[in-house]
């Protein structure tokens, strides 16, 4: 199979980083504290704020990776089943490090027999142990080897001595899956359907629509008699985290096809985005702008949202080359589920051991609550830089 050698778009790593960013600011910011259009809004609300679009946000620029990372693995070499198995291995790496994640609220001390932030706190050491991409050392390979195997131990007995206090279900659930288990599912329709249309942004473009009629389907309660596999499967029934993926792949092989970056691709990718939120629009007339929901209107508006400010890095970044300012974005971008990861091992930290950092979370004062949380985004991303200069970086 002959390809290309694909171009370096600087963007793709900055739009991730930012997207991330942000991620980290909503999810510290005190709502009490600060206005309403920052936080996320209320599922029965017709509206969304700036957290209502971060993470879809973040899950276009996890489509707009996906070609580049198939088209590394086949420049080396590797078969069609083999790159499959990798998928596979990432997607329920995903799923179980989200549904660890997801369950840490639901520990019950007494039963479980330990304090919930010292189980939270072992529990991300272990991820860390496991999936950390450990330098390539002949002489050192034997400690790398142990450090796994003392992370699938200790996760293991972790999972093991987990109890809830909810007499139906007394282990782990599934729930909701959590952020990293909705990007699993996500990154899994992309990947596959990525594999299966190479360089076809038309074909991709065909798949993108079809997840878009799925979310409509499902809002509309025509696929009711799917309901026995939502335990599984309910997020690519619920067609709206596989349609902001599958935006992403289908802008990135668009982006492929260009030989260098120009006004005109730039100009493709924003009428696009208009045309998304136009069609949110016109959905609000029977879809309500819901996050909690995933509608198709707050889905469709997102995607305009994210390819326009998509077209806006990529005039600036690749067009006319102003990357430096965005450095530490790109860094972020590069190393995204450290940058997003490690913060959690600080809070757990924090609350167990009674330490007073968050100070900055207070009602009265909106202008420390956000200025405070957007120097915690700053810090956690100066924490990834940090942590992978000293070999501590997590790669799926």
């Amino acid at each position: 199979m002959k390809t290309k050698q694909p171009r370096r778009i600087q963007s793709i790593d900055i739009m991730r980083g930012l997207t991330l960013f942000l991620m980290l600011f909503v999810n510290d910011i005190y709502v009490p504290g600060v206005p309403g259009w920052i936080g996320h809004t209320k599922a029965d609300v017709d509206g969304m704020g700036l957290a209502d679009w971060v993470f879809p946000g973040f899950l276009f620029m996890v489509g707009m990776s996906i070609p580049y990372a198939l088209h590394s693995r086949i420049k080396q070499g590797q078969s069609n089943l083999k790159i499959l198995a990798h998928i596979f291995s990432r997607t329920i790496s995903l799923l179980l490090i989200g549904v660890l994640m997801v369950n840490i609220d639901r520990l019950d001390e007494q039963l479980t027999g330990m304090n919930r932030n010292l189980w939270a706190i072992l529990m991300y050491i272990a991820i860390f142990l496991i999936w950390n991409q450990y330098p390539k050392s002949m002489r050192w390979n034997w400690l790398f080897k142990v450090l796994k195997a003392l992370g699938l131990v200790g996760l293991c007995a972790l999972a093991l001595l987990f109890r809830s206090g909810e007499p139906e279900n007394t282990w782990m659930t599934t729930s909701w899956w959590g952020i990293l288990g909705l990007i699993g599912w996500g990154y899994f329709v992309a990947a596959i359907a990525g594999l299966c249309v190479g360089e076809k942004p038309l074909a991709a473009l065909g798949l993108w629509l079809i997840f878009v009629v799925v979310n409509i389907l499902s809002q509309l309660g025509m696929l009711n008699e799917l309901q026995f596999l939502n335990p599984v499967f309910g997020v690519i029934i619920d067609g709206h985290v596989p349609s902001v993926v599958l935006a992403g792949l289908t802008v990135s092989l668009i982006l492929r096809k260009a030989p260098e970056p120009t006004i005109r691709t730039a100009l493709r990718v924003a009428i696009s985005g208009l045309i998304c939120l136009v069609m949110g629009l016109v959905l609000r007339h029977w879809f309500i702008i819901s996050k909690i929901y995933g509608t198709p209107s707050w889905t469709m508006i997102c995607n305009g949202i994210s390819l326009l400010l998509y077209a806006s890095l990529y005039i600036i970044v690749d067009y006319l080359g102003k990357s430096k300012w965005a450095n530490l974005f790109q860094a972020a971008g590069k190393n995204s589920l450290t940058t997003y990861l490690a913060p959690d091992i600080i809070y757990f930290t924090c609350w167990g051991l009674g330490i007073p950092l968050f100070f900055y979370k207070q009602a009265a004062s909106p202008l420390l609550a956000i200025g405070g949380s957007l120097g915690w985004a700053f810090a956690m991303i100066w924490l990834a830089i940090w942590l992978s200069k000293i070999n501590i970086r997590l790669k799926l």
